[in-house]
């Protein structure tokens, strides 16, 4: 199972994500990734940092694997959605995840108040078959968790599903099957290895923490794993 963290993106400087990404490299991680929100979720007044950039930085500066966590369907045309990811590939050496996202009616304010359409769920469906089928021969493709049908798209496609916060077990029978991938919250540091050792062992392919994971104790169980990619 591969690690990756999730960067600071919601403030006004990228100091904090460049920093964290150099500190992940250091420690062993295989790849950074970023949220794709206009603002933080629920909390329209407060900054976020558009993905792209950030990650292309990243990759430019070091040895790490980048992707978006979600890029959402809904926020751009597929057509823009293929060219951002191909642009981003480019630029990033190691390897970009194309992950992807239908958003929902958490992240839906975000459309209205930029003025952007927001198309129904099966419209938006139909935007990520198309997207994931057009990048999977050159990325490696996932696709967000979400309704039975958004689900089933990922099977469809051979996109590997990720899971969020999911439990121990929740990744276990989604692995049954097809590939899947965790991010989540992160756990106290006493709890990070066993939790990435549980998650290893019930079939993640990878575990993305939250920017605030303890480097020292990812870097530990990273260290004495045989369960690495």
């Amino acid at each position: 199972m591969r690690v990756g963290i999730l960067l600071p993106t919601f403030t006004t400087s990228a100091g904090p994500a460049l920093d964290l990404a150099e500190r992940a490299a250091t420690a062993g991680l295989d790849g950074v990734f970023a949220y794709d929100h206009l603002w933080p979720m629920g909390s329209p007044t407060r900054p976020a940092l558009a993905p792209g950039p950030i990650l292309a930085a990243v990759a430019q500066r070091l040895p790490l694997v980048v992707g978006p966590l979600v890029a959402r369907i809904g926020l751009g045309t597929p057509e823009h959605l293929v060219r951002w990811f191909e642009t981003l590939g480019e630029l990033a050496p190691r390897g970009v995840i194309a992950a992807l996202g239908t958003g929902d009616r958490l992240s839906a304010e975000e459309n209205r108040a930029y003025g952007l359409t927001l198309d129904d769920a099966a419209t938006r469906r139909e935007q990520l078959r198309e997207v994931a089928t057009r990048l999977s021969p050159s990325f490696e493709v996932w696709i967000g968790a979400g309704a039975a049908a958004t689900n089933a798209v990922a099977r469809e496609v051979g996109a590997t599903l990720n899971l969020w916060n999911a439990t121990i077990e929740q990744v276990a029978a989604a692995a049954q099957r097809g590939p899947v991938s965790w991010a989540g919250v992160a756990r106290a540091a006493a709890d990070l290895g066993p939790t990435l050792g549980a998650l290893a062992g019930a079939g993640a392919t990878w575990a993305v923490l939250s920017a605030t994971a303890d480097l020292d104790a990812v870097a530990r169980w990273i260290e004495g794993s045989a369960t690495r990619q």
